[in-house]
């Protein structure tokens, strides 16, 4: 009995945290997307919904333009030292990119099949694509869009993440439950680290500072948050989360990390103490199917996106699609 009260009293803890609902931003149409991702420098979201992307100001919290003729598109990379933008368009199998001002398309890159995550690494100048289909990363130069490489992964790839300084790129391989490491000079796969007792890896992210992956992925019949030491692929930690995990992400300023659940519809928050030791910060209920997420370093405000369900149905209610926005502020 007595264990039983104390889990239902840290149910409970865990849900009351810190963070809780700000507001909600209407967008409407089709109830398809993925990435999110936030530019802190020009103040944007970027959310990719079906055949474009939407563009909303974050600091009002309003919906501002659109890039159009995206099909099938996946994610939205912003590369404000550059003033453009990289769309991962899945099933055009190639790149848009973007101009920031005018959100008008100014040439296209040709990829891997089903470009899915996308990221601009600015040291190198290079963009890395994760085409889930061909199961490989096209590599190409953000200001010429000349493709660089093309790096067989061995698995379908996930979210990617860099580390300039030491060098390396780190893709999530989800086939094999391993970290992918690329050598960013040789464009080679250098390593493959298992994320064991983890499996079927998704989101990623990365404590530049403390070397220290975050990778949500399965385990234990629910999600859980493998802890991963950058420099040699140990894993330092786990920790549950969610049924369903997509997205990850680290919040520098507060140590706070985060990964979505869309099964669950949760976002699970722990806190890093240190780099080999993590505490629960909270379980945020958020929306059945809510599933990717981004972060604003600077407000420590997270989005995700999601649609309205009728009772008992199982499908989105249409033109309900919107962006939830999480956060300790008002």
């Amino acid at each position: 009995m007595k264990k039983m009260l104390f889990a239902a009293a840290m149910l409970i803890l865990a849900q009351s945290g810190p963070y809780h609902a700000i507001t909600e931003i209407k967008i409407g149409g089709a109830g398809q997307w993925d990435y999110l991702n936030v530019d802190e420098v020009g103040r944007r979201l970027y959310v990719a919904h079906g055949t474009q992307v939407e563009v909303i100001d974050i600091d009002t919290n309003k919906a501002v333009g659109v890039i159009a003729n995206t099909p099938g598109v996946h994610g939205f990379w912003p590369a404000a030292d550059l003033g453009k933008g990289f769309a991962s368009n899945g099933r055009g199998n190639n790149v848009s990119v973007v101009d920031l001002k005018t959100l008008m398309t100014t040439s296209q890159v040709a990829t891997g099949a089903n470009p899915d995550w996308i990221f601009y690494e600015p040291k190198s100048g290079e963009v890395y694509t994760s085409n889930g289909t061909s199961k490989d990363s096209t590599v190409f130069n953000a200001k010429t869009g000349a493709v660089i490489a093309t790096i067989p992964l061995g698995g379908k790839p996930e979210t990617g993440v860099a580390d300039a300084a030491a060098g390396r790129v780190y893709i999530n391989n989800e086939d094999s439950a391993t970290i992918v490491v690329i050598d960013m000079k040789t464009h080679a796969v250098v390593a493959n680290w298992p994320i064991a007792p983890g499996a079927s890896p998704t989101g990623l992210a990365f404590d530049v500072k403390n070397h220290r992956l975050f990778v949500g992925a399965s385990g234990g019949g629910a999600g859980m948050i493998v802890v991963m030491d950058s420099t040699n692929g140990k894993v330092v930690a786990t920790m549950p989360a969610g049924a369903g995990i997509d997205a990850t992400q680290f919040d520098p300023g507060t140590g706070n990390v985060f990964v979505s659940s869309g099964q669950a519809g949760t976002v699970t928050i722990m806190h890093e103490d240190t780099p080999d030791k993590y505490s629960m910060v909270q379980t945020l209920t958020t929306n059945r199917n809510s599933r990717t997420m981004g972060l604003d370093p600077k407000t420590h405000n997270i989005y995700l996106a999601a649609v309205e369900f009728a009772p008992g149905a199982r499908g989105g209610t249409p033109d309900t699609f919107k962006i939830l926005v999480f956060g300790t502020g008002k």
